[in-house]
This record gives structure tokens, C-alpha cells and sequence, in this order.
């Protein structure tokens, strides 16, 4: 704020604060003592502002009990030389340590406001020589309001805020050459196939491979059923778009409504039960083009530390304080969860969660819990309530430490059934949970403050007892499955604003007998680019490939996708 301003709220202040007494020619209207001080003290005033124009110093020197040293020195001097608005006592002193009355300061101030207002030759000869820009400037303000206005009464809402995301993904798998488990509807049609109570087949490249136990072996099948055993290997060209409304009543809380489009079809990118999961590869359905709502959730603060959040369509991922990875790339789903997707599995229904965050300085590490329920299913069937087993439960709960670089913690999730691993190595086409699950994992992350060599580290560990793998055509088996990753990303490579990345692990694999699953074998590697077009636009392309892939008979398939989104 500059001088003027400054000495004009200070005015305002003293006239507000203490309005000038009466002129003398009102004192008759008043009564005894009051009257007669209200006169003496408008004496004062007149008498000061009398000597005052008489007696204006030019240099702050010229007071004898003003020293350089003094704290005030640089203000009065600017005020006496460069304003010559500051006058002392006949005695030539200033008498800074004294208390001023509110007329002094008044008059003080009438007169340095008399002099910033002045329009000197100099600001003169500046105003005429740019009469024309500040013309043109003031035109463009007037412009500028009168926009404003128009934007403030047509405005969408004064609460709520529209963000964007789209995002164009070109990808492919070359070699990736699926089986897959069909249903007895379709086996049926195949001529002369004679199946048992367990009505399965497996598919391998478009044929029938395997029939259930008991049955001739089978070769041929319907277009419908070949198409479905096919190889998902040529590149695909696909979209995923994100419309969410962001409403807040009081600043602090949030409604969130998303919408949702998109047309990947299960495989081998849209599936959860797939490591080749992309983070934005989802349909309402197989390859469909429809829109859907997707997220519908409210969350409130309680206080200074605690956050509520209730919605019909909530994410158990989405409502933790943070997870704990650095590891950024947007590209596979698996090592976007920090390795422990069996713990973090994206669960998406109606829920709940609870938030509590460590009130502290910003910038300083804190400690944070997190617990929420949802239940993936419930919504969708009015047969299955909320709290019912059937319904997908997911409870999971995570302890954290979060500092300015660095993070870390420890999760835990329980899963009912029909609440399946996610981005699993497992035989054939998935996992399904019969019966609960046990989740616990542990993460963390490092990250150097600036831009450099050295790269963020991230690295989780999970560990999962239940669920049920499919052990053949006509049983299954209980599983027990681990998972693991280590990511490095680097900030501004070659260009600032740029990252880049390579991450390594294993995705939910299982050492019981009985599966065919060869712990030892079976790694994953991705690799990543992402260049900010600008704040809005960014193109990523990436690289990935596991060997002994189990849904690719054991074989190893690698891939590829170049992901450009855009932001608004």
C-alpha cells in the first residue's frame, strides 16, 4: 500500500474515531465544562494549524531530538523532505516520544494529504505524454467490468465447478493370446459336446482347447463363442472421458458428481482381473459408448482434523488422506496402487469413510487414519442390502505418516464375498471370492526436493489369505497371494515439467500347488515418458512386459500405449 493511501485510512480512522469538536460558534448550545473544553481544544487546533504554516521545516535536522539512530528517523525523513508535510515546536524539537492528541494528528495528516495530492510538473508532463495509452487502458477496464458482470450473472453456479479430463489412448498387445472360461449357454452350442453339471470350456486363440471332464474333445464353435476366446492382439484406438461437477456450500465441504464415457472392452486393458489394467480403461459394460455416473459422494469437515465422507457412489482408494507412492505414471493400474492392489483394489459402491488428519504447521509431517466401508454390489440390486455379505464388502482401513517429501503406511482390507483381487497373475480369464479376504500391506515413499539425478523411490508389499482361484473346469482352490513393486520416477527430464519413470514387481501371484503359477518367473517392467504439451495437455507414452503370464498360458506378453490426456 503506498504512502497516500496509507495516510488516508489513518484519517479516516482519527474522524471516525474522534470527530472534531464544535465551532466556537456553537458553544452557546452547550452546558458547562464540556462546552468550554470543546472551545479550548478547537483553540488548540486553530492555533496549531496557524504556527504550523509558519514554521514547515524543510530537513529532518532541523529537530534537535531527532537522531539517525532513531527508529522512526528514515519515515520522518521522508515525510519532511520529500512530502514537507511535518512541523515541530518553537523550541525546534520534534518531541517524537510524546503523546499526540487526535487533533494534531488530524491536522498532521490534512496537510501531508494536501501535498501527496498535488499534481507536480513532473506527474503532469507523464500524464500528458501518455494521455492516449491511459485512454486506451482505461477503455479496456471499463471493457474488462462490464464482461465481469455479464460472466457473474450468467455464470453456471456461484458453488459449483465444472472440471474435465479426456483422455485418447492408442494401445496394443501383440502376442497376448488369451483362454478363455465361456459359459454353458455357449458351450451348448457347440455341435456334439456333451457336458457335465460344471458346463465349461477353456479357449485358446478362437478355438475350443479343453471341454469338461467326461466330454469328446471339442474343435470348432459358434462365431459368438470363438469371437469371445479370441486373441485380444492388434491396436486399438480408445477414449475415456470425465466430466465432474465439484460443489461446495461452505468452502470446506465437497459434492461430487462425475460422469462417465469411455468404450474399452475387457480385455486386455478395461479388466480388473487383467496386469495389463490400464488406470484409464473403463466401461459401463463391454466396448460400450454410454454415460454414466460414476462417482455421487459428500464430504464434510468435523472440526480441525476429522472428514466425513457418505455417498451412494464412493471409491475406498479415493477417500484416504493419500497413498503412500510418488510412482505417478497413469499408465498400468497395478503400479499406480504402489504394488498392493490387492489392499488398495479400487472398490466402487455405496460407502462411507472416516478421515483423521494430525493438525500441524503446513510444510511439517503429520500423522493420518483412515477407515471407510463400501459395498461394491448393493447398489446395483435392491435384492442385496448395503450390510450384506453378498454385496462385495470392502473394509479398509490405513495408518499413515505423511512429511514434505516422504510418506509411508500400513493398510489392511477385509473383503466379503464377491470382492475379488485386482490385477491378478493368475491361471485362466479371473479371480472370484467366495469367501473373505484378508489384506495387509505396507508402502512408502521418497522423494528428493529438487529436480535432479536422483529419482523418487517408491516400493509396497502386500500379502492376501482367501479368496478363490479357479483350480480347473469343475473345482476351485483357496488362495493365498503376495505382491510387490519398487517405482522410480525423475522430474523434469530433458525438459521442465517432463517426467519420467520405470517401475518393476510382481502383480497378485499365488505359490499354492495346484495353480500352475511359477512365483519365481513371473515379473513385471514398465516404462514411461510423460511430456506436458502444456498446463492442460500431456502425451505418455509407455512400454510394459511380464513374462510367464499366466491368462497367456505362462508365456510372456509385453505392450504398449501412447496416452494423451487433456485437462480443462
Amino acid at each position: 500500500m503506498n504512502l497516500s493511501k496509507k495516510l488516508l485510512l489513518a484519517l479516516a480512522g482519527a474522524s471516525i474515531s474522534a470527530p472534531l469538536a464544535a465551532p466556537a460558534q456553537e458553544v452557546a448550545s452547550l452546558n458547562g465544562s464540556a462546552a468550554i473544553n470543546d472551545y479550548m481544544q478547537q483553540q488548540d487546533v486553530d492555533r496549531f494549524r496557524a504556527w504550523e504554516s509558519k514554521n514547515q521545516v524543510t530537513s529532518v535536522n532541523q529537530f534537535s531530538d531527532v537522531q539517525p539512530t532513531d527508529w522512526a528517523y528514515q519515515a520522518l525523513s521522508n515525510l519532511v523532505e520529500k512530502y514537507g508535510c511535518v512541523a515541530g515546536y518553537p523550541n525546534g524539537k520534534f518531541k517524537g516520544g510524546n503523546a499526540m492528541t487526535r487533533f494534531e494528528a488530524a491536522a498532521l495528516l490534512n496537510a501531508c494529504l494536501d501535498r501527496v495530492s498535488e499534481v507536480t510538473d513532473e506527474l503532469q508532463k507523464l500524464l500528458n505524454e501518455f494521455d492516449s495509452e491511459l485512454t486506451v487502458l482505461t477503455s479496456r477496464v471499463d471493457g474488462l467490468e462490464s464482461k465481469v458482470g455479464q460472466l457473474q450473472a450468467q455464470q453456471f453456479s456461484t458453488t459449483t465447478k465444472l472440471r474435465g479430463e479426456a483422455s485418447f489412448v492408442i494401445a496394443g498387445t501383440p502376442n497376448f493370446d488369451t483362454r478363455a472360461v465361456i459359459t454353458t449357454a455357449e458351450v451348448k452350442e457347440v455341435k456334439g459336446t456333451q457336458l457335465n453339471a460344471a458346463g465349461a470350456v477353456v479357449f485358446d486363440k478362437g478355438k475350443i482347447k479343453t471341454c469338461t471332464p467326461g466330454s469328446t474333445n471339442c474343435l470348432g464353435g459358434t462365431a459368438a463363442a470363438a469371437a469371445k476366446g479370441s486373441s485380444p492382439n492388434n491396436t486399438t484406438f480408445n477414449y475415456d472421458v470425465r466430466l465432474a461437477f465439484d460443489t461446495s456450500f461452505t468452502g470446506k465441504d465437497l459434492l461430487r458428481t462425475r460422469l462417465r464415457s469411455g468404450n474399452f472392452s475387457n480385455l486386455p486393458f478395461g479388466s480388473g482381473s487383467q496386469v495389463f489394467k490400464l488406470d484409464k480403461a473403463e466401461s459401463q459394460g463391454t466396448g460400450t459408448n454410454s454415460v454414466w455416473i460414476d462417482r455421487l459422494f459428500y464430504t464434510f469437515p468435523v472440526g480441525d482434523e476429522i472428514k466425513l465422507t457418505a455417498g451412494a457412489l464412493v471409491r475406498n482408494t479415493e477417500i484416504l488422506t493419500f497413498i503412500p507412492s510418488a510412482y505417478k505414471a497413469d499408465i498400468l493400474d497395478f503400479f499406480n496402487l504402489a504394488g498392493v492392489s490387492g489392499t488398495y483394489n479400487k472398490a466402487t459402491g455405496a460407502g462411507f469413510g472416516f478421515n483423521w488428519k494430525q493438525k500441524v504447521a503446513k510444510g511439517k509431517p503429520f500423522f493420518a487414519f483412515d477407515a471407510n466401508y463400501v459395498s461394491q454390489t448393493s447398489y446395483e440390486n435392491s435384492t442385496i442390502g448395503a450390510f450384506d455379505s453378498d454385496g462385495g464388502i470392502n473394509v479398509l482401513t490405513q495408518f499413515g505418516v505423511r512429511g514434505p517429501n516422504y510418506g509411508a503406511a500400513i493398510a489392511y482390507r477385509y473383503g466379503s464375498v464377491n470382492s475379488s483381487l485386482r490385477d491378478a497373475n493368475l491361471a485362466y480369464s479371473r479371480v472370484v471370492s467366495n469367501n473373505s479376504l484378508n489384506g495387509v500391506s505396507i508402502a512408502g515413499f521418497w522423494e528428493p526436493m529438487d529436480s535432479g539425478w536422483i529419482p523418487s523411490i517408491s516400493a509396497g508389499y502386500g500379502y492376501y489369505d482367501g479368496g478363490t482361484g479357479i483350480k480347473d473346469a469343475n473345482s476351485t482352490q483357496t488362495l493365498t497371494t503376495q505382491s510387490w513393486m519398487v517405482g522410480l520416477q525423475w522430474k523434469d527430464v530433458l525438459l521442465k515439467g517432463n517426467n519420467a519413470g520405470f517401475a518393476f514387481g510382481q502383480a497378485p501371484f499365488s505359490t499354492d500347488s495346484g495353480l500352475g503359477v511359477s512365483s519365481s518367473q513371473s515379473m513385471m517392467y514398465e516404462f514411461f515418458y510423460k511430456y506436458q504439451v502444456s498446463d492442460n495437455i500431456s502425451v505418455t507414452p509407455a512400454i510394459f512386459w511380464v513374462n510367464d503370464y499366466q491368462q497367456n498360458a505362462g508365456s510372456y506378453t509385453w505392450g504398449g500405449v501412447i496416452q494423451t490426456t487433456f485437462r480443462f
